[in-house]
């Protein structure tokens, strides 16, 4: 593991630091998009008060904190998506990768960031015994993650059941109610609500003290998004098009974004870089508040 001298710095100095994942460039946004949106959310995070840390793995070593340099190299790269079951052989055998939820939460959290900006988690499908490895991640990872809810051609009460049964801590930011990714609401009810990242601070403090070993998952509604109905729609029909296909494993989800992207005329597009700067900024207001406090992960 390689830490930017920046980041390693701040850390030490327990200045505020928010991870950021790198699969949003490498397999987010076509180019030159995704590099548009990498640089936005670091300038998010910067101007919240605090260091951004892009994650990846590059030719075999894990990066924490990327210079601008090296993601513009990064989005011109094709890589591939590093998660959990897969980590371990893209190192030993010297790949470039995007790290997903799951990869980004379990390295930021061994660098020792405690908070981690992200736009969607990964969930239950549609699809018989796909299950993201998101889900088992977050369940055992001490690390704040900020998202906009799961992605919208998930199964979203199983899903949320899920990271209940996983013992998962869930809150909502200024809601009661599950965000759906592309929709500000859903119709599924949240256990928590909290109304500041001072408020996530304490919860998360709370939550070490009690011996609780997950993350601590705080969803986020964007402030603009589509009808919850209309998405879900989209949804329906782009999970029958991909089972007429046979569409399975990691090829799915980039399937399916991609086919409410051009079902929406690109509306989708648009709300999915919006949430992900604004996730970059409450996770950043929640790590200032982190640090303020003195809290170490």
């Amino acid at each position: 593991m390689r830490v930017d001298p920046n980041v390693r710095e701040a850390l030490m100095a327990r200045r505020p630091v928010v991870a950021l994942e790198s699969a949003v460039i490498t397999h987010g946004f076509a180019r030159p998009k995704n590099l548009e949106v990498a640089r936005a959310m670091a300038r998010a995070v910067e101007a919240a008060g605090a260091v951004p840390a892009v994650l990846a793995i590059v030719e075999g070593e894990v990066r924490v904190g990327l210079t601008d340099a090296e993601v513009a190299s990064l989005a011109e790269r094709e890589a591939e998506k590093a998660t959990l079951w897969n980590l371990a052989s893209l190192v030993a055998q010297g790949k470039t990768a995007g790290t997903t939820v799951a990869a980004t939460a379990h390295l930021a959290a061994r660098a020792g960031i405690g908070v981690f900006a992200t736009g969607g988690i990964g969930g239950v499908h549609h699809q018989p015994f796909d299950e993201s490895a998101d889900l088992v991640a977050l369940a055992r990872t001490p690390i704040v993650i900020v998202s906009s809810g799961m992605k919208s051609v998930l199964r979203l009460e199983a899903t949320l059941e899920r990271l209940e049964t996983l013992g998962v801590t869930v809150v909502g930011y200024r809601t009661g109610w599950l965000p759906a990714f592309h929709s500000p609401r859903s119709p599924y009810p949240l256990p928590a609500r909290v109304e500041d990242a001072r408020e996530v601070a304490g919860i998360f403090r709370a939550q070490r003290r009690l011996g609780l070993g997950g993350a601590l998952l705080v969803f986020n509604p964007v402030s603009e998004g589509l009808a919850y109905e209309t998405v879900q729609a989209w949804t329906e029909a782009a999970n029958r098009e991909a089972a007429s296909r046979g569409m399975a494993g990691k090829a799915l989800t980039p399937f399916l974004l991609r086919r409410l992207s051009e079902l929406s005329g690109g509306r989708t597009d648009e709300v999915n870089v919006r949430l992900l700067l604004e996730n970059a900024r409450l996770a950043a207001a929640i790590a200032v508040a982190m640090a303020e406090e003195g809290y170490e992960i």
